[in-house]
C-alpha cells in the first residue's frame, strides 16, 4: 500500500497476536488523515485499544507496518513519537500541582522554564482551567480532573493525539459535556485525533470517520451519517443505533430493489451488493423508519402487525410488533396528542419504502447457523 497523501497514520496489513495463535489485530489496513477525528469503535476484545497502544508504542505489532507522516515507527519507542495520550484513569500525578503535571511533559523534552510557564498557561486557558494551576488533581472534580489530562497530551503541542476510552469514568451528564468540549479543543487546533471507545454515541457525536471493530477487523469505516444511514453488514446495522433485522431470501432484484422472502410476507428492499434469486439476505429498518397507519400509496411495504408491548420513553414510545416472523420487530412513534389509540394486542398496519430497508448479504454465523 502507497503511502497516502495527506495521512497522518497508516496501518498496513498490520497483526497483532499475543500467544503466537489467536489474532488479536488481524490485517488491519486504516488511513487517518491530517487534521481528522476517527474513531474506534466495538466491544471489548474487539482490538481497538490494542491498535492504539500499538500506534502509541506500547505494543509492538506481530506483523505489518505502521506509519506515521510516511516514516514507519516500528524503531521508534513511545517518547520519540510525539505523541499526546489521554487515559481513562487520567494517570496524574498526585504528588504535583496542576501546572506542574502540565510542566512535566515539557521539562522532559528540555523546555525552559520560561516557555514553560506560557504553555502551561495556554494549555489551562484551552481546556477552561485558568487559576486552577496550584491545585493537586484531589482537590479537583473528575471532570476538572479529565481537562488536565486532555491539556496535558496537548501542552507539548503534538501533530497526534490518542485517547482511549477517556471519558469512562464520568457520570452521563459529565460525559456529555466533555464530549462537546474535546471536539472544540480539537476543532480550534487542527489536530489529528484517534479515539478509541465503545460507546456509539460518544462515536457519532465527536468523530469525522468511524471505524466500526468486530473480532480485530473493521468492519466499515465511514462518516458517522453513512454508518447510520448506509450499513454495509448486518453487525454494523446493529450496533450504530438499533435497527430491525429480518432473515429472508431474495425472491428477484431488478433495479437495485430486491424482492425478499421473510417470515411468509415479501418485502421489497434496497439491494446492498450482489445477490441472486435464492440468496439468503439480512434485512435491516431502522424503527424511526416504520410509518403505523400508513397511507396505502406512500408505502409498497404494508403489513398486518401485533402490537407485543409498549414501553413509554419520554419524548417517543417503543412498540414491540409481531410481524414477518419476528417477534421482536421494534417501531418507535412520537410521543404527541392520540398515541393512546394503540394498545398492546391491538393488530395494527404498518409500512416502510424500499430504501429504507436494506437487504444486506448475512455475516457469516448467521450463514453457518
Amino acid at each position: 500500500m502507497a503511502s497516502t497523501h495527506n495521512a497522518h497514520v497508516e496501518f498496513e496489513r498490520v497483526c497483532k497476536s499475543y500467544d503466537g495463535r489467536v489474532q488479536v489485530v488481524r490485517d488491519l489496513d486504516l488511513t487517518v488523515h491530517e487534521g481528522e477525528f476517527l474513531t474506534l469503535l466495538g466491544a471489548s476484545g474487539s482490538g481497538k485499544t490494542t491498535c492504539l497502544m500499538m500506534l502509541a508504542g506500547f505494543e509492538a505489532p506481530t506483523s505489518g507496518t505502521i506509519r506515521i507522516r510516511g516514516r514507519s515507527v516500528h524503531e521508534l519507542p513511545p517518547r520519540k513519537r510525539g505523541i499526546g495520550v489521554v487515559f481513562q484513569n487520567y494517570a496524574l500525578f498526585p504528588h504535583m500541582t496542576v501546572g506542574g503535571n502540565l510542566a512535566f511533559p515539557l521539562e522532559v523534552r528540555g523546555i525552559d522554564p520560561q516557555q514553560r510557564r506560557e504553555r502551561v498557561r495556554r494549555a489551562l486557558q484551552l481546556v477552561r482551567l485558568e487559576g486552577l494551576e496550584d491545585r493537586r488533581p484531589t482537590e479537583l472534580s473528575g471532570g476538572q480532573q479529565q481537562r488536565v489530562a486532555i491539556a496535558r497530551a496537548l501542552v507539548f503541542e503534538p501533530s497526534l493525539v490518542l485517547m482511549d476510552e477517556p471519558l469512562g469514568a464520568l457520570d452521563r451528564r459529565l460525559r456529555e459535556e466533555m464530549q462537546y468540549e474535546i471536539r472544540r479543543i480539537q476543532r480550534s487546533l487542527g489536530v489529528t485525533v484517534v479515539y478509541v471507545t465503545h460507546d456509539q454515541q460518544e462515536a457519532m457525536v465527536l468523530s469525522d470517520r468511524v471505524a466500526v471493530f468486530r473480532r480485530g477487523r473493521i468492519e466499515q469505516v465511514a462518516l458517522p451519517e453513512t454508518l447510520y444511514e448506509e450499513p454495509e453488514r448486518p453487525f454494523v446495522a446493529s450496533f450504530i443505533g438499533e435497527n430491525n433485522l429480518l432473515h429472508g431470501r431474495v425472491l428477484s432484484v431488478e433495479h437495485e430493489i430486491s424482492r425478499v422472502e421473510a417470515g411468509g410476507q415479501v418485502v421489497q428492499a434496497f439491494q446492498v451488493g450482489p445477490c441472486k434469486p435464492g440468496d439468503p439476505v439480512t434485512l435491516a429498518i431502522r424503527p424511526e423508519r416504520v410509518c403505523l397507519a400508513p397511507k396505502p400509496e406512500l408505502y409498497s411495504n404494508r403489513f398486518e402487525a401485533d402490537i407485543q408491548d409498549i414501553t413509554f420513553l419520554g419524548d417517543h414510545l417503543r412498540l414491540r410488533v409481531a410481524v414477518c416472523g419476528s417477534t421482536d420487530f421494534i417501531i418507535k412513534i412520537p410521543n404527541i396528542v392520540g398515541h393512546g389509540a394503540v394498545l398492546a394486542g391491538d393488530r395494527v398496519q404498518i409500512g416502510w419504502t424500499p430504501i429504507d430497508c436494506r437487504a444486506l448479504t448475512p455475516d457469516e454465523e448467521e450463514r453457518t447457523a
